[in-house]
């Protein structure tokens, strides 16, 4: 028997609160479950969801976006803050909590979307 260990790709963690921009990974929306964003309409924020799709990679089964189109996403405040954040970090959309990653890999938005990623692009 071999006792070789399977290496484990651990993420590269990102500093989100170090951000000094944190508000550029927003500029187009992020896609929320459909019981997520139930919970965040009861918080009666101004902002709103769009365009209600099947997706069966969203626990239940719906996914709702947080912007129209291209837009940013309707819950960004002017002060570019998140007004989810604000009241309870617990009820920001998954995809919110764990951008720049899509299941475990760094997001193909996040070199676009992510000012921290982009400058360590730029170092390189």
């Amino acid at each position: 028997m071999s006792n070789t260990k399977k290496k484990v790709k651990r993420k590269k963690l990102i500093h989100c609160h170090k951000c000094k921009s944190q508000s550029d990974c927003c500029r187009f929306g992020a896609w929320a479950d459909l019981e997520e964003a139930k919970k965040i309409i009861d918080l009666k924020l101004k902002g709103e969801f769009f365009q209600l799709e099947k997706d069966e990679d969203f626990p239940s089964g719906y996914k709702v976006g947080t912007s129209y189109e291209d837009q940013p996403c309707t819950f960004l405040e002017p002060d570019g803050l998140c007004s989810v954040h604000k009241i309870d970090y617990h009820l920001k959309p998954a995809s919110c909590k764990d951008f720049p990653y899509e299941d475990d890999k760094v997001s193909p938005y996040a070199n676009i979307l992510c000012t921290i990623l982009k400058a360590k692009a730029k170092k390189k």
